[in-house]
């Protein structure tokens, strides 16, 4: 198959013996608010003021599991896909309001380990050097069974 690796198809099989994990009652959800789509969402927005921002592929949350527990708690979140979303160039200026009008504390990039997915990382990049303050950007690479290969501050 030619064309973008990210969208070969690939089944997941688990084993009886593989499946585990505490399934026994439920998690509250851990979104803060709405709407989360970064087309949708407003720098302006008093969740994001003075907040610790998670910028997260749209495939993330899925392939994890644990997304709400481990990543998406006392974040305030934003959801995009650099392969399938149009009108890019509006992200770059709403991260760089984020940085400078919401002041923003840290923003978090989660991405696929796919090629296309590292698009999204080049937004948030983009964002934070046409932004006038400075902030942490730390950068999570998830697999796409759901583990998190990398998380580095950049």
């Amino acid at each position: 198959m030619q064309g973008c690796p990210g969208s070969r198809t690939q089944s997941f099989e688990k084993k009886d013996q593989e499946v585990t994990g505490d399934e026994a009652g439920r998690r509250p959800s851990e979104l803060r608010q709405w709407p989360v789509q970064m087309h949708l969402v407003s720098p302006q927005a008093p969740y994001f003021e003075k907040a610790d921002v998670l910028l997260a592929a749209d495939c993330v949350p899925f392939a994890m599991a644990d997304f709400h527990k481990d990543f998406l708690k006392g974040n305030a979140l934003t959801i995009a896909c650099p392969k399938l979303d149009s009108n890019q160039e509006i992200y770059v200026q709403k991260i760089a309001a984020l940085i400078d009008e919401a002041s923003i504390n840290t923003l978090t990039v989660m991405i696929m380990q796919v090629p296309c997915c590292g698009g999204l990382l080049a937004l948030a990049k983009d964002g934070i050097e046409k932004a006038e303050r400075k902030i942490p950007l730390k950068v999570v690479v998830v697999s796409l069974q759901g583990e998190v290969l990398s998380e580095d501050w950049a």
